[in-house]
């Protein structure tokens, strides 16, 4: 399968990158408005994971985004949050029915206290991502509350879950088992697109607990 990362040179782009094509066979297409820059981001993840895992045979590859979202069978959206509509428009034709779209962003605006939930008119990122997008592309929302840096530092052990937010039952699980190929990372389903306020809004959450604990630094979520 590929797995397309748009904005695949950002933070969460990048831990994912990484941590998908260290732990899966999958091929990992970077995304980025500036197509040298993500083929400088691609060669710089298999080198760190040809680090990491010596004799490792990582398949990442860097392409503008339109071509990256042409190319693949599951598109992440790894861009900030206003970012998200503009970039699901400049790939809109490169989608179809047999596309996947993922949503990891959250809204959030921050002041002397910590970070809170901002979400857009729609009621969170995933509901505007599916209002953007073709009608016959299925959403998916998912990787909201995994901290960037434990994602993009190979030595970390994740032992974390993700909530997987959906309408299309197929392309939910798709996403869920794609998640839970990567070690550490559980993924569970929260549910329809409806639901997503609920998950987005646990990131603001996990970085104040952060903020506010020396010992918890790039903390994540559990659910026992």
């Amino acid at each position: 399968m590929r797995i397309a990362l748009l904005g695949g040179t950002g933070d969460i782009g990048e831990g994912l990158a990484l941590r998908f094509a260290r732990d899966t066979d999958h091929e990992i297409l970077i995304g980025s408005r500036d197509p040298e820059k993500a083929r400088d981001a691609a060669d710089a993840y298999v080198q760190a994971i040809e680090s990491d895992c010596p004799g490792g045979e990582p398949t990442v590859k860097g392409f503008a985004n339109e071509m990256a979202a042409d190319r693949a069978d599951v598109v992440v959206l790894a861009v900030p949050p206003y970012h998200v509509g503009d970039t699901v428009e400049a790939v809109a034709e490169k989608l179809d029915a047999d596309s996947i779209l993922v949503s990891p962003a959250v809204g959030m605006k921050g002041d002397e206290d910590g970070l809170h939930y901002h979400p857009p008119g729609t009621g969170s990122v995933t509901a505007l991502v599916a209002q953007r997008a073709p009608d016959d592309v299925p959403i998916v929302g998912a990787f909201h509350n995994l901290a960037a840096a434990k994602l993009s530092n190979l030595e970390a052990d994740l032992d974390v879950d993700t909530l997987v937010v959906g309408d299309d039952a197929s392309a939910k699980e798709t996403v869920r088992r794609l998640a839970t190929e990567i070690d550490g990372l559980r993924a569970l389903d929260a549910g329809p697109i409806a639901n997503a306020p609920e998950v987005e809004s646990v990131t603001p959450l996990v970085i104040n607990v952060a903020r506010y604990n020396e010992d918890m630094r790039d903390v994540g979520v559990r659910f026992h």
